[in-house]
């Protein structure tokens, strides 16, 4: 009998709500309530329809195991509790079986735990898929790209201690069955600013830390660094330190993570040179310095570090301290030089850092991409995972730049998650046979305008500010943004000329607001020009495209003199604006899945849930405006099947088995319950329930009705028990009873019989005593007459044969000396043994002359012996080496002056290990046979009589050539084409391949090789022809032999010689007849 599965619903022994749709009354209180309680049973998952509201718990949880990956691998959504993996699943599943391109989009602020979600939908679906050596090669390079982005692109901060400081989308690309080919990563908006400047509490990015506490004392020499972190001026000091966290062991893990995804020794290091001259470049100093015109200039304090910089890059010092000190600026035909004062320089200094890391960072990227792409043009299926940073909202106006612009790239994240939200509720309505009523909803296109407008978008006069000539200041774009936005219903500042906020006194002046669908977003003007312009000085640009380092050369292409473009750069806002605009054209082409990440707390602690913290994130986050979009029209809806088989105990109709349709069988279930009609809707394949109360009644009563039945069945077991055990103890006395019965009959027949025994063996016992005693008296008398007649017999014969005593007594005498002699020498010969080894020559001399033919029979018995017993230590693998160098004996000795050097050497055959060198794949993928010999020969050209390298190779029906550097097959004869094989009697490697005249591998003539393997390699033909065609190759030993080159016959003579190049022969071709060969 099958084992039954059993399966649990998400309504079954639910904490709280498991769906907020569900939720009853729906206000911005029960849901927090409802989060914190799930959030205290160690629930972190919770659904708002198909988005997962994932709360960061600050501690593992045995929620990931293989056995839960398992537990949620090809089962319905809401078939078991909410959790990550089912949203994972269901993404896979539409990719892999409805051919829908997927998209999850995980959303959050920092510490909400989207990192570790994005790595848990990656490891999810590396679990699921495909296996194989190459698939799982492209899971792990995929799963390795994070610790390497990581590294690089994460810091601590207050609020994580992995806190991801870019945005990440990442493609992944299958094929039709599912399997991984590889991916695709995009990078947005690295905040640059933290190489140079880090608030207090919080750390450069990681890279920088685990460099100097993880690598070695040779690299850290090579690149001239120390291990003491308060060297380095762009690393904070309050918390180079983070609990928990070994940036040694993540520095090898992140080295090793590198290897695996494709990075060369080079490449890597290349890398770490470029971290090297960041973490530098902060050291330089500068010192203020008057000119005879009155312009101050600034001149470098301490060469020593701009001296190790330009040693790391290769850059010309004198080149790179001018870039320090001058900026040109030029315009048409005119170059103007200016020198920077202190601050500038200072200005200067910190843009290259921050320009040289995150250029860095995107390389990175490219190359990651490099090695992780589909190898395949075959057309791709696509799943999409977007991680990136939450709305962001810091108090006391400390929102600058960056918070506007990741504002409103999460602004354009919401409107497209309205839009396909809605856009996916209209199509079940409408595949269902649904009517489809409007949804009022806010709609955030209006605040998107207000950014992005190409006309009057605060973007677009943003970058008109940074482009105008003139005075540019943060002011002048704040009063321009107060005269074109001053109207509008989002936009408020202390200058607007809207009166509304004249009196709005907690707007600082600096400031602007925007009301975003999160709220109202307080952002400090200061910086946006500067951020925005992003500038670099063309004096850098060209000093970096100067450097002898290739990597950071190619980092500044803009600096190579020959491509010198005067347009100004396009701004870093109108690049991001672009890169958004990409994002959501991808976007919308997908499937979107979505996880809104939380975190409970400020302290990172586990076990604390902040209500005013998770309120503010679920308002931001529009949470409640999900829910109200999802709920308004029907709030729970379920396919007829699984919603019979959970409530058909309510009718009796339909308990316990239902026989028609499933639809048919749902609609005499809700008439028996009397559930108004207004309440629910039949769609083609799912009951559609519109209030929350209608489905948590239904649950009452099936919980009440599971109750009753649990009674009945109890009743009806216990009754069936008391009956069992009735029946088995009445059984069970008729037995004991039987067998009572048995036993005592049994018990008296066995004393009975025991006395009849003993009185048996009384009345015997006599018996045979007296018998016994007639017995030895009658043995007494006869051993007395014996004894008397043997001793008569004895003087008798005494008495006969004393005359010949003295005539047999040498005889006999000698017979026992020589037997004595015998045995002494076998004994000697057991304590003189040799040695059991077959080369062992030693045997003791021989005693005594008359046992020469046995004493020379013993040693040949004994050799024999200890042969077969060295013979039987040998393993199979042992055995064919032998035989093979026994056939070689038999080929060679005494006929090819080679043959000695190779006795000693094994036969390898395969001296290219071309399953492991993946230089190699293609040739190993095109043969499909065992290969006997891999090596490396130098075939004989037939023309002038020099070599090319070519790989020989040596299958069980093939004799294949192929080239050295692609491993392309260049020839291949099949074995019954060979006819001969030819060879000097001198000690050089030379030999040719005769071919069967008239076969197509002989078209153009035979083969001519030299190898350093010589002995082996045709010991290993002459076997393998003999194996395949069961005819013995012909081996011809000669010091002139002729070859078939296309229609001519070409005489190969090999002659003695002084050689130039040492003892290496060589190869001559004389006239159109002769190939002469100079051996040593």
């Amino acid at each position: 009998m099958a084992k039954m599965e059993v399966k649990t619903s998400l309504l079954d022994n639910m904490i709280g709500v498991g769906d907020m749709v569900l939720l009853e009354p729906l206000n911005e209180e029960t849901f927090i309530n409802n989060l914190k309680k799930r959030f205290d049973h160690n629930e972190i998952y919770t659904y708002i329809g198909n988005v997962v509201i994932s709360v960061n718990p600050y501690r593992p949880l045995p929620i990931y195991s293989p056995e839960k990956v398992e537990d949620y691998r090809n089962r319905n959504f809401y078939e078991l509790s909410p959790h990550i993996f089912a949203l994972s699943d269901e993404a896979y599943r539409s990719l892999r079986d409805q051919d829908k391109d997927q998209c999850i989009l995980i959303t959050g602020e920092s510490g909400a735990g989207k990192t570790e979600a994005s790595k848990l939908v990656m490891s999810y679906v590396a679990a699921v898929c495909g296996k194989g050596a190459e698939v799982n090669q492209v899971k792990e390079q995929l799963l390795q790209s994070n610790p390497v982005l990581e590294a690089f692109g994460n810091a601590k901060t207050v609020r994580n201690d992995n806190s991801s400081r870019f945005g990440k989308y990442m493609d992944i690309e299958f094929d039709f069955k599912g399997d991984p080919l590889g991916g695709v990563i995009s990078n947005y908006l690295l905040e640059k600013s933290r190489v140079v400047k880090q608030p207090r509490g919080e750390r450069n990015f990681h890279v920088f830390y685990q460099l100097l506490s993880g690598a070695s004392e040779e690299l850290l020499n090579k690149l001239t660094l120390e291990r003491d972190f308060s060297r380095y001026n762009y690393l904070s000091l309050d918390s180079a330190k983070v609990n928990g966290v070994d940036d040694a062991a993540n520095f090898r893990t992140v080295r090793n993570a590198m290897q695996i995804v494709g990075f060369m020794d080079h490449e890597a290091e290349s890398v770490l040179e470029v971290v090297a001259a960041v973490l530098k470049l902060g050291n330089i100093e500068f010192k203020p310095e008057s000119r005879v015109n009155g312009l101050d200039e600034s001149k470098i304090k301490d060469k020593n570090e701009l001296k190790e910089i330009c040693e790391l890059t290769r850059i010309d010092q004198s080149v790179l301290e001018r870039a320090f000190s001058f900026r040109t600026v030029e315009a048409k035909q005119e170059k103007v030089s200016t020198t920077l004062n202190v601050a500038q320089a200072y200005y200067a200094r910190d843009a290259l850092a921050k320009n040289l890391y995150s250029r860095l960072f995107s390389w990175l990227v490219n190359r990651i991409n490099e090695s992780i792409k589909a190898q395949t043009k075959v057309r791709k299926k696509v799943m999409g995972v977007l991680d990136i940073y939450g709305f962001e909202i810091f108090e006391n106006a400390d929102n600058s730049f960056e918070q506007f612009i990741i504002n409103y790239c999460n602004e354009k994240l919401q409107q497209i998650f309205i839009e396909l939200t809605l856009k996916e509720e209209q199509e079940e309505y409408v595949r269902e046979g649904i009517e489809w009523t409007h949804i009022d909803y806010f709609n955030n296109a209006i605040i998107c305008d207000l950014i992005e407008n190409n006309t009057n978008g605060i973007l677009a006069m943003l970058d008109e500010e940074c482009l105008r000539p003139g005075t540019v200041t943060d002011e002048t774009f704040l009063e321009k943004l107060n005269q074109v936005c001053a109207t509008h219903q989002h936009f408020e500042s202390r200058m607007s000329k809207s009166s509304r906020f004249l009196n709005d006194t907690s707007l600082p002046h600096s400031c602007f607001r925007i009301q975003h669908y999160a709220g109202k977003v307080l952002y400090q003007v200061e910086g946006f020009v500067d951020k925005n312009n992003d500038l670099l000085y063309r004096d850098l640009s060209q000093a970096m495209w100067k450097a002898g380092h290739s990597l950071i050369k190619s980092l500044f292409p803009e600096g190579n003199p020959a491509k010198i473009n005067l347009k100004r750069p396009p701004t870093a806002g109108s690049q991001f604006k672009a890169s958004v605009a990409t994002l959501m054209k991808n976007l919308q082409t997908k499937n979107p899945n979505y996880i809104r990440c939380i975190k409970p707390n400020d302290k990172k602690a586990a076990h604390i849930f902040s209500e005013a913290l998770v309120c503010h994130q679920i308002r931001y986050l529009g949470l409640l405006e999900s829910v109200r979009v999802r709920r308004a029209g029907y709030a729970f809806r379920q396919a007829y099947e699984p919603c019979l088989e959970r409530y058909k105990m309510l009718c009796k109709q339909t308990w316990p088995h239902w026989k028609g349709p499933a639809r048919a069988g749902v609609e005499v279930l809700f008439n028996e319950l009397e559930i108004p009609m207004e309440e629910y809707s039949f769609g083609r394949s799912k009951i559609f329930i519109r209030n929350p109360r209608t489905l948590f009644k239904l649950e009452d009563l099936r919980k009440q009705r599971l109750e009753d039945l649990a009674t009945l069945i109890q009743k009806i077991y216990r009754g069936w028990k008391c009956r069992t055990h009735f029946l088995l103890m009445r059984k069970s006395q008729i037995v004991i009873a039987a067998w009572y019965r048995r036993y005592a009959q049994q018990k008296r027949y066995q004393q009975i019989k025991s006395s009849t025994l003993v009185i048996q063996s009384y009345i015997r016992g006599w018996k045979a005593r007296k018998i016994l005693r007639e017995l030895k008296h009658q043995k007494r008398c006869e051993e007395a007459a014996t004894t008397i007649a043997a001793y008569w017999h004895g003087t008798q014969v005494r008495r006969e044969y004393r005359k010949f005593f003295r005539a047999n007594a040498g005889k006999k005498i000698y017979e026992f000396t020589l037997q004595r002699i015998v045995q002494k020498y076998f004994l000697e010969m057991k304590n003189k043994m040799p040695s059991l080894s077959p080369i062992d020559k030693n045997w003791p001399p021989r005693p005594y002359l008359f046992l020469d033919s046995t004493h020379k029979e013993l040693k040949r018995i004994f050799h024999l012996w200890r042969c077969k017993k060295y013979r039987d230590q040998f393993t199979d693998q042992q055995k064919l080496i032998y035989e093979e160098k026994l056939e070689a004996s038999e080929l060679f000795k005494d006929k090819k002056a080679l043959y000695p050097s190779s006795v000693g050497q094994p036969f390898q055959g395969a001296y290219l290990e071309i399953n492991k060198n993946p230089k190699y794949k293609k040739l190993k993928d095109a043969i499909e046979e065992k290969i006997i010999i891999a090596e490396v020969v130098n075939k004989i050209n037939r023309a002038n009589g020099k070599s090319t390298s070519r790989i020989f190779l040596l299958t069980n029906n093939n004799l294949l050539l192929a080239d050295q550097k692609s491993g392309q097959i260049k020839s291949e004869v099949p074995l019954v084409d060979v006819t001969k094989v030819s060879m000097s009697s001198q000690n050089d490697g030379f030999f040719a391949v005769h071919l069967k005249e008239g076969s197509e591998a002989a078209s153009k003539g035979d083969f001519l090789f030299s190898s350093d393997h010589l002995i082996e390699m045709a010991t290993k033909l002459y076997r393998t022809t003999l194996s395949q065609t069961k005819q013995k190759l012909n081996i011809e030993i000669s010091d002139e032999f002729l070859v078939q080159f296309r229609q001519d016959k070409v005489c190969v003579k090999f002659i003695q010689g002084n050689q130039k190049n040492g003892r290496v022969p060589t190869c001559k071709r004389k006239n159109n007849r002769l190939l002469e060969v100079a051996v040593p």
